[in-house]
């Protein structure tokens, strides 16, 4: 029996919390992503490798951000309808000017979200179940508003991230993460069997973020190598890939 069983998975803070982080740090929030790139676009190339975008006729991106995927699956699909959903009204300025025209959705919660039962058939959740309060409910949300055998692509950091986030934050600053809780992988899995998501696929990625592209490349070879080891679990970005059951 797992340590997750009869966990809530609950956290000690609220949604409104990750609000107000995102919102004070929307201004920089590009700028700083783009002084590591290639380690923060690994999440919209890999993602495409598994959302199944150029069959999708609704697509959740949850959360949004600036809104930088709406070019990546526009690249395999220009007919599907894409919904970016948000907490930050400081993010969603910046992708409304940065990505004019694409269709945003304003969160309150994460706990409850205002689509209708059964409405996409994808969705898209990167790096977000860190930042929730009550993540097992976000889950479960997911879950009620897409459709039967719906693709659900999520990644996070896992738990042995926390030290190396801390080191680099210290040493180079950045964004920040705000209110977070990186959860270990056997937890997310605990999650999706709770809330009704069959796991296709875990991988581990991004072993090695920073530094020359042929180190990165080498770490990427290393990690895919010994995928469902111990190794795996040090990638920074952990994606799992599932269908609604």
């Amino acid at each position: 029996m797992s340590r997750f069983t009869y966990s809530n998975h609950r956290n000690h803070w609220n949604d409104s919390d990750v609000e107000a982080h995102w919102d004070r740090v929307a201004g920089i929030y590009v700028a700083e992503n783009n002084k590591v790139k290639a380690a923060h676009d690994q999440r919209f190339h890999e993602s495409m490798l598994h959302l199944g975008a150029s069959q999708a006729n609704n697509v959740l991106n949850i959360t949004s951000r600036d809104g930088e995927a709406e070019a990546f699956i526009r690249k395999h699909n220009q007919n599907c309808r894409i919904i970016h959903a948000e907490i930050s009204a400081g993010l969603m300025a910046e992708a409304a000017r940065l990505r004019p025209g694409i269709s945003q959705v304003k969160l309150q919660t994460y706990s409850s979200l205002p689509f209708s039962d059964g409405e996409f058939d994808r969705i898209l959740s990167l790096e977000t179940l860190e930042h929730v309060a009550d993540p097992l409910a976000f889950l479960h949300e997911l879950h009620r508003v897409s459709t039967a055998g719906a693709r659900l692509v999520l990644s996070c950091p896992p738990a042995t991230s926390e030290v190396p986030y801390q080191i680099y934050t210290r040493l180079f600053g950045g964004h920040g993460e705000g209110p977070h809780r990186f959860p270990a992988s056997e937890e997310v899995k605990i999650m999706f069997e709770k809330s009704g998501w069959k796991l296709l696929l875990h991988k581990g990625t991004v072993l090695i973020p920073v530094g020359p592209a042929l180190i990165r490349e080498f770490g990427e070879r290393l990690i895919n190598a010994f995928q469902g080891s111990i190794l795996a679990e040090l990638g920074i970005r952990q994606f799992f890939v599932c269908e609604k059951y």
